[in-house]
C-alpha cells in the first residue's frame, strides 16, 4: 500500500511575519497516522489547535487565513504547498505568532527544512481524492476547473496589464521533484502602489524586496531581478497547491485556472466537498500506481483495480 507520511525529526524555522513585521518561530514535529496537519497557536496561557482544513478558513483576501474563534493564523499557503508536494500527511506545527513567516517570499526555505528532517512512512494507507466528474467555478474573470486525471496537475494562466508580466501560462505535474525544481523558489509578488496602500493601513509591515517581487508602473524593483522568466505564474501554481491541500487528502485530478486566487481556490474546494458524486476516495498499492502512470487514458479508476476506502 501507499503509506501516510510524516517527518522524521522536529525542525525549527523562524522569520518575519509579512503583515505584522514581528519575528515568528515555528517548530514542525512528527505526528501519528490519521492526525492530519495541525497548527498549534502558542499563546501566553493556552494553546489553540487549528487543523489545516477548508472549514477552518476565515479569510482569503490577502492570504489564506485559518482560524478558530478569535485566534487566526495567516499566510499558510506556502508551507501547506510544501507539505502537500512532499507527501506529508501528518504534522504538528507549533507557532508563536498569528502568521506563518514569509521567509524569502517563496516555499524554498520550507522545502529545505523538510529535506533536513527527512520523511518517514507510517503504518496506515494514504487515501486519495480521485476526480470522477468535472467541477468548475467562475467568478467574474476568474475561473477554476478540475477534471479527471491519473495524477495531480495544475495548468495556470495569468493576465496582467503590465509589461513585466502580461500573459503567462505554465502546466506542472505536481511531484516533490517538480515542486523543488520548478515552483518552490518562485516568490510572491505585488505592485508598489498596493504595498504602499497596505502599509498605510498598518499591514505589510514586514514586506520588503527581501521577501517579495515588487513592481512599479514600468519595472521590477528587485535589484537581482527574477529567478525564473515566468516566476509570477509559477508562484500562482505554488499558492494553488497550498490552498487545494485544504480539501484534506491528495488530489488525483487536473486543475485548470485562469486569473485565480485564494478566494476562488477555496470555492472550488468547497464545491468539490459539497458534490461527493464528483469524486471518490481511493487507496492503492505502489504497484497499482506504477501501472496507472503507464495507462494512456484520462483516468485510471476504471482501468486498474483499486480499492474504495
Amino acid at each position: 500500500m501507499i503509506c501516510q507520511q510524516t517527518i522524521i525529526e522536529p525542525v525549527c524555522i523562524s522569520g518575519i511575519g509579512l503583515h505584522s513585521g514581528e519575528r515568528i518561530n515555528m517548530t514542525l514535529r512528527p505526528a501519528d497516522a490519521g492526525t492530519g496537519i495541525i497548527f498549534h497557536r502558542l499563546l501566553n496561557n493556552r494553546t489553540v489547535d487549528i487543523p489545516a482544513r477548508a472549514d477552518k478558513v476565515v479569510d482569503t483576501r490577502l492570504a489564506t487565513v485559518l482560524g478558530d474563534g478569535d485566534v487566526r493564523i495567516s499566510t499558510v499557503e506556502h508551507l501547506l504547498a510544501t507539505l502537500s508536494a512532499y507527501g506529508i500527511d501528518n504534522l504538528h506545527i507549533d507557532i508563536d505568532g498569528d502568521e506563518v513567516p514569509i521567509m524569502d517570499g517563496s516555499a524554498a526555505p520550507f522545502a529545505s527544512i523538510i529535506e533536513e528532517s527527512g520523511i518517514r512512512k507510517l503504518p496506515r494507507s494514504r487515501k486519495f481524492i480521485s476526480i470522477r466528474e468535472p467541477v468548475s467555478v467562475i467568478d467574474g474573470e476568474k475561473r477554476v476547473s478540475i477534471i479527471p486525471s491519473r495524477f495531480f496537475r495544475i495548468t495556470f494562466d495569468i493576465a496582467f496589464d503590465h509589461p513585466c508580466i502580461a500573459l503567462q501560462q505554465r502546466s506542472v505535474k505536481i511531484t516533490s521533484e517538480s515542486f523543488r525544481r520548478e515552483l518552490a523558489s518562485a516568490r510572491t509578488f505585488g505592485f508598489l502602489k498596493d504595498v504602499e496602500t497596505l502599509k498605510a493601513a498598518g499591514l505589510a509591515r514586514g514586506g520588503s524586496l527581501e521577501n517579495a517581487i515588487v513592481i512599479d508602473d514600468e519595472r521590477i524593483l528587485n535589484p537581482e531581478g527574477l529567478r525564473y522568466q515566468d516566476e509570477f505564474v509559477r508562484h500562482k501554481i505554488l499558492d494553488s497547491i497550498g490552498d487545494l491541500s485544504l480539501i484534506g487528502a491528495p488530489i488525483l485530478g487536473h486543475v485548470r485556472a485562469f486569473k485565480a486566487g485564494h478566494d476562488i481556490n477555496l470555492q472550488i474546494v468547497e464545491k468539490l466537498l459539497a458534490n461527493p458524486q464528483a469524486w471518490q476516495i481511493l487507496e492503492f498499492s505502489e504497484e497499482d500506481l506504477e501501472k496507472a502512470l503507464q495507462i494512456p487514458t484520462p483516468t485510471f479508476a476504471s482501468e486498474i483495480a483499486l480499492s474504495k476506502a
